[in-house]
């Protein structure tokens, strides 16, 4: 198989992510902070290396606000329904996965909150002007992705984080598609929350993810239970990160994350992601002059990440999907990649695109084998 969705999940991890998971699991698969034995205090510092890694990471000062989560949607759950109180006005886009979309549209529609939208330009970049002008006096929060899961195009959070620390306003990013494979810094990019999940460019396992949580803000917890920590109170803990990771943690998808985040530092995240862009450029040449296809978003590699959107034309996205996998055995992902909105303003709703995107195990001889493929598929309705 010819794995080319390393935008839904990266496959395969590095060997050290098995490795480190299968021994965990056999030598120090207890519950961490919850008991004083060895084996207990040794989880437990599983999850305090981890924590401290994934802070550096993203240049966190202080590893306690980083709270460990169990993917991404999780963390943007956590933090827009922690965060936003009745008659509060949200900002975001219309290329947000249906993590951000769903949490704020249910809130709008219990008449919680309101919600604005702001447009992007067909390459699929956001306009820092535009957020700029959205904002009202009961404006709390900015929440957007660094890039789109669609499209790839990494947004300017800088400068859009600026203007929400101006303006008073909590700027949440979602890193998702951008963790791992671009350099992010907390405090550089002016975020207050930021979310990011482990099994894509950290290389981690499913199940695995965080919320950073600034210092500007204080969140509800939407979850609460066993901590380990306070277990006589029936209250919630203030102090962070036990204030929001209530239950038992995903212990060995913990240990598989640091192993990832390792991996990716030890090989440099410029050069992972100068890798995937160079298999996505190789693609985007081979098909940009092809009248039989259609390429979304900007074909400028230097600004996105490694996922290239298309169309053949004559095909809807599903028969190219499953034409590729029966009959050539590469893994793409068609449809509408939980982002409906994204594909309202590219035209491409209700059917989708094909989504292709290379990670850092991929080489240019699988590129090249998906070209020929896409040239065959396209050839037959000529």
């Amino acid at each position: 198989m010819i794995y080319l969705d390393n935008a839904a999940t990266t496959f395969p991890k590095p060997e050290t992510v098995y490795k480190t998971m299968d021994a965990f699991y056999r030598t120090l698969g207890a519950n961490p902070g919850r008991s004083g034995h060895r084996m207990a205090v040794a989880a437990e510092k599983e999850i305090e290396d981890t924590r401290a890694i994934v802070a550096r990471l993203f240049g966190i000062k202080d590893s306690k606000r980083l709270i460990l989560t169990f993917n991404a949607t999780d963390a943007i759950n956590m933090g827009i329904k922690g965060l936003l109180k009745p008659a509060e006005h949200a900002i975001t886009t219309y290329l947000e996965h249906n993590a951000v979309s769903r949490a704020l549209n249910g809130l709008e529609k219990k008449n919680i909150i309101t919600v604005t939208k702001v447009r992007n330009s067909p390459e699929g970049l956001i306009n820092p002007g535009d957020i700029k002008n959205a904002i009202t006096p009961k404006t709390r929060l900015i929440v957007m992705t660094h890039a789109p899961n669609v499209l790839g195009t990494i947004q300017p959070i800088r400068e859009i984080g600026r203007i929400a620390r101006e303006h008073d306003v909590i700027f949440m990013v979602d890193a998702a598609q951008t963790a791992g494979v671009c350099e992010i810094n907390v405090e550089d990019d002016y975020i207050d929350m930021l979310a990011f999940t482990g099994h894509k460019g950290p290389l981690g396992p499913t199940g695995t993810g965080g919320l950073y949580v600034g210092e500007r803000l204080t969140l509800e917890p939407w979850r609460e239970g066993g901590t380990g920590f306070e277990p006589a109170s029936l209250s919630q803990p203030e102090e962070l990160p036990f204030k929001l990771e209530s239950g038992t943690p995903n212990t060995v998808g913990i240990a598989g994350l640091r192993a990832g985040i390792e991996y990716v530092l030890s090989k440099g995240i410029s050069a992972i992601r100068t890798h995937e862009q160079n298999l996505t450029n190789r693609l985007i040449h081979a098909l940009k002059r092809d009248q039989r296809f259609v390429l979304y978003g900007t074909t400028d590699i230097s600004k996105k990440v490694g996922i290239l959107s298309i169309n053949v034309k004559g095909f809807k996205p599903a028969e190219v999907g499953g034409i590729l996998d029966q009959s050539f055995d590469i893994a793409v992902r068609p449809g509408l990649h939980c982002a409906p909105f994204a594909h309202q303003m590219l035209g491409t709703f209700p059917d989708g695109t094909v989504r292709i995107s290379p990670g850092c195990f991929n080489t240019e001889k699988e590129i090249d084998q998906l070209i020929t493929a896409l040239d065959k598929i396209a050839s037959e309705r000529i």
